[in-house]
């Protein structure tokens, strides 16, 4: 099992996260307490070492400054989370892109037909939150979005609930971001290592 650690903010949290056995690293560059500038991206990524998959999340951003920003900072995906259009992603062709869904109930599945993205993200809707709400939706949902493509699960994700949404869902890949945290965008080396142990089933 794949796993990502989203809205990375320092250096430390980052390479903890490697040491752990995390296979991608999440920056957000919208609106949120975990936001990160194009700078601090960059310094981070400097660090980790070949391999690591990094991801640069946006919300209805212009294409020119994502290809700015993912320029800048080495990024090798990107994740748009908001409410892009198919078009934005052909421009975006250089790079891998995760078009993350925000899910409420199955009907929400149908517009994953009109996107051709490397990955679905599916997250949880929160009213006026594009993501890190820490609540998860039902899995039976994600379970049926696998047949559109490739699905990474996010959502309220915890070190306690991975390992079931792993087996409903048997996804791609997991995200997480609030669930291993002390503080937003602060995350907690113990909650860390859990969840990637347990999803992995090391």
């Amino acid at each position: 099992m794949r796993v990502k650690i989203c809205g990375i903010t320092n250096r430390n949290d980052a390479l903890s996260a490697i040491e752990f056995g995390a296979d991608a690293l999440g920056f957000v560059f919208a609106e949120s307490p975990r936001r990160v500038t194009k700078e601090q991206a960059r310094n981070i990524i400097a660090e980790l070492p070949p391999f690591i998959s990094t991801v640069g999340v946006f919300v209805n951003e212009k294409k020119e400054t994502i290809i700015d920003i993912a320029e800048y900072c080495g990024l090798t995906t990107i994740q748009l989370h908001g409410n892009e259009p198919p078009s934005d992603l052909e421009g975006l062709a250089r790079f891998k892109v995760i078009k993350a869904f925000r899910i409420k109930g199955e009907q929400d599945l149908k517009a994953l037909s009109l996107y051709k993205p490397h990955a679905f993200l599916l997250d949880s809707y929160v009213k006026g939150v594009m993501g890190g709400t820490g609540t998860t939706f039902n899995w039976e949902i994600a379970k049926q979005a696998r047949q559109y493509g490739t699905i990474i699960l996010s959502g309220g994700l915890t070190p306690d609930n991975v390992k079931e949404a792993i087996r409903t869902v048997t996804p791609y890949a997991v995200d997480v971001s609030s669930g291993v945290e002390s503080a937003p965008g602060k995350k907690d080396a113990s909650l860390l290592k859990k969840f990637i142990t347990n999803a992995k089933g090391k």
